[in-house]
């Protein structure tokens, strides 16, 4: 029997927070129902019913993160194969053959095929977008309690307008991709004006 992995990531646009990866290998003998498509298409209340139902019955899952520290040193490209390697370690049953949701794939002893928009075409690339999106929008409404000024429970640290102006108002916290280009601009503009003022 061949088993097939899934790969697909949550929070690679973001300015804020970890980027989160998720591999899952479906069990064949346990069909996920037919709900499986792009998280993004899914309400949160059905993408959380599915997480649940995925973890349950997958022969294997892992979620793993790369940090705002790795992804600042890295960059956010190299961050998130980093992620998709330490995903892959995570299993407990070797896959035959690795499908990745978009164009970035690690370098990993096993076949891989990268898909672009592979979330919405591959069952198990779909399950593995639930479980990523899941844990990061889980964290990221953990971090909208520590950080309340910001509404990290809205956008989910991606740069939406309000988020911006949050920004711009508190300055970055200590979650913010500061290397990302708009709050480089940012904090480069609120040092300008700090150097005006002496």
């Amino acid at each position: 029997m061949m088993y097939y992995c899934g790969i697909d990531e949550a929070g690679f646009g973001a300015g804020a927070a970890q980027v989160y990866v998720s591999a899952c290998v479906l069990d064949p003998q346990k069909p996920i129902n037919e709900s499986l498509t792009d998280s993004k298409q899914l309400t949160p209340k059905k993408r959380e019913l599915l997480a649940e139902e995925i973890k349950q019955d997958a022969l294997t899952w892992c979620i793993a993160t790369a940090s705002v520290e790795e992804i600042e040193k890295l960059n956010i490209r190299k961050a998130t194969i980093l992620a998709m390697k330490r995903s892959l370690e995570g299993l407990t049953v070797k896959p035959d053959m690795v499908y990745i949701d978009g164009i970035n794939s690690p370098e990993v002893p096993f076949p891989v095929e990268t898909v672009v928009k592979g979330d919405s075409k591959i069952p198990a690339i779909s399950a593995a977008s639930i479980l990523a999106k899941v844990a990061r929008d889980n964290r990221m409404l953990e971090y909208d309690e520590q950080y309340p000024e910001y509404g990290f429970k809205d956008h989910k640290g991606y740069l939406t307008k309000n988020h911006i102006k949050a920004i711009q108002k508190y300055g970055p916290s200590p979650i913010h991709r500061k290397t990302y280009k708009p709050i480089k601009k940012i904090i480069d503009n609120q040092k300008n004006q700090q150097l005006e003022l002496f």
